[in-house]
């Protein structure tokens, strides 16, 4: 193996969408010599926007990349990685280290093993945040599949200049992991947006979204549907774990919407409040993460006065506790490589269950409130669409689904794309600091 130093080694990034244009503009500024390659049409445009950054040079395709780079990460989706390798893989340079930055490591790995050369080390990686979040402090796993310790070593330092907090798993550990911290969370912000296009709804405009929660619902679902669709449908189809998890959380949405236009107020509570004491049982819950409404007002799409808000059912949270109640998952013991996502919604649903006023009043208003009868029914509509679709492994049909709604919100993506990193950047703050 080559040894690394930033004089006579250089990086490959294979796939120069969002996140391999961040690892190559943070690589290069730290010193390190970047060859990049994305597909053959946008070869042209990639060399004009990364002109002026001297440290990285655009290359025609994959076999140019990988035959002079010393540690080379494949940064493309999750569901083609096995043709890219394939492909690719065999011009490896001797020696070399390859990486992959996919969020469901199963297929990745199993590309790695089957078509790079023998003498080629694995080391993976997987940055649990998005490309705009700053890395520094943010969960960075690092996977030493087929390699030496030398060899994780110099990813390690490689790495480095991110200023992540490394996570060493198995591609197997990682993959249950993102399953039970990312799967569900998707789930219910992809259906918020899909019941909210089906009722010709923009919540930002009317008096029942308004205020704490209800931003964080708003902000995360424009920002999950700002993104590429396959961002969420890779991580979600081919992990096994995740369709599970999927599939339980669109039958909690089910039932417990059952026992709400029944009537079952009993049984609700009592299912609901046993669910809450399984997964915030106590020495589990940790008070930083506790996230007020006064912290999230500030950050509202709508223009209405919080006076104005009615009661939620919140049915999206109280199914994502019955989901990991029913799952056995304790959501605080992956805190440790959990996306900011996860934190926030995390926080969010821990502030319900942990105010029992606040329960007690959702509980009610499921039972007794009609005015979001009609939304809670497109969102179990929507639930169990969006589960049939994964389970299924329908990667154009998730496609379809998604880039449907995404255009009917567009309009809104700068301006909640903005407000939502400020509320993230303040948010992150407040789950980070303080905890054990």
């Amino acid at each position: 193996m080559v040894k690394f130093n930033k004089e006579t080694a250089s990086i490959g990034i294979i796939g120069m969408g969002d996140m391999g244009k961040m690892y190559a503009q943070r690589l290069s500024r730290a010193g390190w010599r970047i060859n990049a390659c994305d597909k053959a049409d946008v070869y042209e445009s990639l060399k004009t926007e990364f002109d002026s950054l001297s440290g990285v040079t655009i290359l025609p395709n994959g076999h140019l990349v990988s035959r002079v780079s010393d540690y080379i990460i494949y940064s493309v989706e999750a569901g083609v990685i096995d043709r890219v390798v394939a492909e690719y893989g065999p011009s490896t340079k001797l020696g070399a280290i390859v990486g992959g930055q996919t969020s469901c490591k199963a297929p990745e790995l199993a590309a790695f093993d089957k078509h790079l050369p023998p003498d080629v080390e694995v080391v993976s990686c997987h940055s649990l945040h998005g490309p705009n979040v700053n890395p520094n402090g943010q969960p960075l796993v690092l996977i030493k599949h087929r390699a030496s310790d030398e060899s994780l070593h110099t990813v390690e330092e490689v790495l480095s200049c991110f200023g992540s907090e490394y996570v060493y798993l198995t591609g197997e550990m990682h993959d249950r992991i993102t399953a039970d911290t990312q799967a569900v969370t998707h789930a219910a912000f992809l259906s918020m947006g899909t019941a909210w296009q089906a009722n010709a709804c923009f919540p930002w405009e009317f008096g029942r979204w308004v205020g704490g929660i209800e931003n964080v619902k708003i902000n995360i679902t424009l920002r999950i549907y700002s993104n590429k669709w396959h961002v969420y449908a890779g991580l979600a189809i081919l992990n096994p774990a995740a369709k599970r998890q999927i599939r339980t959380y669109a039958e909690s949405v089910t039932e417990l919407y059952k026992l709400m236009i029944q009537g079952r107020r009993d049984e609700l509570k009592s299912r609901v409040k046993a669910a809450g004491e399984a997964v915030f049982r106590a020495g589990t819950t940790r008070q930083d993460l506790l996230l007020k409404d006064d912290v999230l007002d500030r950050y509202s799409l709508s223009n209405q006065p919080r006076e104005e808000q009615r009661q939620n059912s919140h049915l999206s949270l109280l199914a994502i506790v019955d989901c990991w109640s029913k799952l056995g998952i304790v959501p605080y013991d992956h805190m440790i490589c959990s996306t900011p996502l996860f934190r926030l919604w995390l926080g969010v649903t821990e502030y319900l269950f942990r105010s029992p006023d606040l329960l007690e009043e959702a509980l009610d208003t499921a039972i007794d409130d009609r005015h979001f009868r009609s939304d809670d029914l497109e969102f179990t509509f929507a639930a169990r669409a969006w589960s049939d679709c994964v389970s299924f492994g329908d990667f154009e049909s998730y496609r379809d689904r998604f880039e449907r709604i995404q255009e009917y919100f567009a309009p809104r993506f700068p301006e909640a794309v903005k407000l939502g990193n400020e509320m993230m950047k303040t948010i992150l703050e407040k789950t980070t600091s303080g905890g054990p």
